[in-house]
């Protein structure tokens, strides 16, 4: 069964230009952490000391990457990460390595097949 969805280089891409800046990086990695109860923007804001204005561009980017979800409850929206892109995205770095062996990290921090 898979755990997440398959991606293709335009979305990978994607994925990783939106990570790509360090403010996105951490507020992607804040909504991991939250889990699945996920985030309102106000709570992100004040975790990470970042204006309310600049942080709705950050995850509007995120979300248009497909790496979060936006859920409107009541007057909120809450924002989670979405563990299947991200597992995809991981998936498609990985998908050739080794040649289709079990990838290993040596000590030398080389692919060891």
């Amino acid at each position: 069964m898979l755990y997440y969805k398959i991606m293709n280089e335009d979305q990978a891409v994607s994925a990783l230009s939106a990570l790509a800046h360090t403010q996105r990086l951490r507020v992607f990695r804040a909504l991991v952490v939250a889990g699945s109860e996920g985030l309102t923007p106000s709570v992100l804001a004040d975790q990470l000391d970042v204006a309310r204005n600049t942080l709705s561009f950050h995850l509007k980017e995120l979300a248009h990457a497909g790496l979060v979800s936006i859920e409107q409850q009541g007057r909120n929206l809450i924002y989670r990460a979405e563990y299947g892109h991200m597992n995809g995205l991981i998936g498609y770095l990985t998908e050739h390595c080794c040649e289709g062996g079990i990838c290993e990290v040596s000590e030398s921090s080389r692919c060891a097949c």
